[in-house]
């Protein structure tokens, strides 16, 4: 039986083949490119669903009608008859004409050019008619590839790509386990509240450590996590930050945990942070209790803070909701036996369960470049045991888990869900809050690793392409005038660290003042840092991190700023009084005196206004304003300034004296000369 293409269908309707293909799959035909091939009858079918009636089809149509006669009398002479369809002259002509080409749905636009074996300019600018501007190396519109290859006389096979693989492992996304493996697991928990509430002492007293005293300014400056037992049985915390810098890390910490604890001092109450907090453990859809602690201090009112918690919709059980509270005092132990019991009694009811024996997967709490073991990361295995000695592989990182140490501090070969471990053997430090898994070996975790950081760094220049424009822009501005830009060059100890501080800096606004961050990243300030700030002009800044020596040397001599911070706020305010100190002074302007015109002279060259001081004093030089009916007609500066033909350096009020306006003539009786100076004062 004949068979026709669909390019020639598209072609005798003097329509583009993405039309045609997009009909014969309405009516069920499995089509997938121009030169794929139907029945005459589905080519009758489709013919009918563009144009309609099919009273036009006779004429393209003649040759193949005695086909279905012989067909129907018997099927012997069928297969003759076939091979003059075949072998007929209308059919080659196009094969000859329009080549086909295969090519990738994710291909960018100099690929695409490439594969049809044409210009790319012809492609952007072919484009470009259609009403899509893409520059060559973007990703090339998967809906104009075909039709624009026709264009170009190629029919275009675009082969759909197979979905990215995440190699991203959680808890809540993996296949169900089978049952019968599945054991009860530790709770996983974050203490969230206000800065100064207590989350830090809480934790403090439940590991039995001074963190508070190592931490600068008593603020927590990175998430760790930490376990504690009651009645036999661990509890995980995941510790959060309560500077409100730390906002982002504070929600990472509410999508990784099962129950969230929100501490809110008693003398103090419900703060914008303990609301924010809400909403992160709100949209992580953990389970809450109410921690309300420092109820030893004068002026606390528990039942205050449960009341106050009503206007933002949690109702704790004493108040007739299902939100648990407990009443504790952190520094003196009251209540933080049954604050755990009330979190392990949660933890029971919610039957936390995950399976030990699939390979291990989890979530990177933290990371940082230790002097002494390299590359760390903090991480919490929430499916599977995490094994010393096992591949890993985080985002666009891999590694070996050389060594393993709990949250006391000791060696471990093993790691159960929900425990937290500190892993060693990584080949760079992992991004805080992506997901971990284990592979079969080092070298698939490495092909992983580099595939993913491929997709990264093609998603990163997909997203900044359409903005190249606007960065031009904005370029061209700032070489017209740099004053009121602060550049910056940001290291600090830990991932968590850097994008917390690209956040809080970024909030930093002033009119006429911006802040560019030119280079942020883990680790000491080095020599290339010193390099880059240099020939930026930008300004070291570093967070819980020193200078080498050779930099700092370096950097003295070429008198580069450096500043180095322990406390996240103090950062922060003398970033803000940098980027002040930047700005160009504010003009401020006072003024001397008001003069009406009373008569007018004519003077060589000029015209000389008759005046009289009505307020304060007129200068010579000063910059003045010419008002007419209350409207300014002029501005400029008094060329000359004469009392009694004689040029003077002030007349003060009352007095006459005569006015020669700079480059201005146009003055009339009744005008308003106006004189004002204008003084410059440093920004604040």
């Amino acid at each position: 039986m004949a068979r026709v293409r669909i390019y020639q269908i598209a072609r005798e309707l003097d329509l583009s083949s993405h039309d045609v293909i997009r009909q014969a799959t309405e009516i069920g035909l499995a089509v997938r490119a121009a030169s794929s091939t139907i029945s005459t009858e589905e080519a009758e079918l489709v013919r009918f669903a563009l144009v309609g009636e099919p009273e036009t089809d006779p004429e393209p149509v003649p040759a193949p009608e005695p086909e279905p006669e012989p067909v129907e009398e018997a099927s012997a002479p069928s297969e003759p008859v076939e091979d003059p369809p075949i072998a007929e002259a209308e059919p080659p002509p196009p094969v000859e004409e329009m080549a086909v080409v295969e090519v990738q749905d994710t291909v960018s636009v100099a690929e695409y050019a490439e594969a049809l074996d044409v210009p790319v300019g012809d492609v952007v600018a072919r484009m470009i008619g259609m009403g899509r501007v893409v520059a060559a190396g973007q990703q090339m519109p998967k809906d104009l590839m075909v039709e624009l290859g026709e264009t170009f006389g190629a029919l275009v096979e675009v082969i759909e790509t197979e979905p990215e693989r995440i190699p991203v492992v959680r808890l809540r996304d993996v296949p169900a386990d089978d049952p019968k493996d599945l054991v009860q697991r530790p709770p996983i928990v974050t203490v969230m509240g206000h800065v100064d509430h207590g989350k830090t002492t809480l934790l403090d007293a439940f590991r039995r450590t001074d963190v508070v005293s190592e931490e600068a300014g008593g603020i927590t400056q990175h998430i760790g996590a930490y376990q504690a037992t009651v009645e036999g049985s661990p509890i995980t915390f995941i510790d959060t930050p309560g500077h409100e810098a730390f906002t982002t890390l504070r929600a990472r910490g509410a999508e990784l945990t099962d129950i969230v604890v929100l501490v809110i001092a008693a003398d103090d109450g419900v703060m914008p942070q303990t609301v924010e907090a809400v909403s992160h453990a709100r949209a992580a859809g953990v389970e809450m209790l109410v921690a309300i602690n420092k109820i030893d201090r004068p002026g606390a009112d528990p039942m205050a803070v449960r009341t106050k918690l009503t206007e933002h919709s949690v109702i704790v059980e004493e108040l007739g909701g299902d939100v648990p509270s407990v009443e504790i005092s952190a520094t003196e132990g009251d209540g933080l036996e049954e604050l755990l019991e009330t979190i392990d009694l949660m933890a029971q009811i919610q039957e936390l369960k995950a399976s030990p024996k699939p390979l291990a997967s989890g979530v990177v709490v933290d990371s940082r470049l230790d002097r002494g073991m390299g590359p760390v990361a903090t991480v919490i295995v929430q499916r599977g045991t995490l094994k010393r000695g096992d591949a890993l592989v985080a985002g666009g990182v891999s590694g070996r888990v050389r060594a393993m140490f709990n949250h006391a501090g000791q060696k471990v070969s093993s790691a159960a869900p929900s425990s937290p471990v500190l892993v060693m053997g990584w080949n760079e430090p992992p991004g805080a809050g992506d997901g971990f898994e284990v592979v079969k070996n080092e070298r698939l975790a490495r092909q992983l690793a580099a595939e993913q950081a491929d997709r990264d760094r093609e998603r990163k220049i997909r997203t900044e392409m359409p903005t190249a424009r606007d960065r031009f822009v904005s370029h061209l501005e700032q070489m017209q005038s740099t004053q009121g830009e602060l550049r910056l060059v940001v290291k600090a100890d830990a991932h968590g660290s850097v994008e917390t501080l690209r956040e809080a800096i970024g909030k930093i606004k002033r009119d006429e003042g911006r802040i560019e961050i030119v280079h942020a990243a883990v680790g000491g300030v080095n020599l290339n840092d010193v390099n880059l700030s240099h020939v930026t002009g930008a300004v070291i800044v570093g967070f819980n991190v020193r200078a080498e020596s050779k930099a700092a040397r370096e950097a003295q001599q070429r008198g580069i700023e450096v500043r180095s911070y322990s406390v996240i706020y103090e950062l922060l305010d003398d970033v803000e009084q940098l980027l002040v100190g930047r700005l160009a002074p504010e003009r401020h302007e006072d003024i001397l005196g008001v003069a009406e015109v009373r008569a007018l002279f004519r003077v060589p060259r000029a015209m000389a206004a008759g005046c009289l001081v009505t307020e304060g004093r007129m200068a010579a030089g000063a910059e003045v304003r010419l008002y007419r009916d209350d409207v300014v007609v002029y501005t400029g500066s008094i060329a000359s300034l004469r009392r009694f033909k004689q040029d003077v350096d002030e007349v003060v009020f009352g007095l006459e004296c005569g006015i020669v306006l700079e480059r201005f003539n146009d003055v009339k009786d009744g005008d308003l000369i106006e004189a004002f100076t204008v003084r410059e004062v440093a920004r604040t």
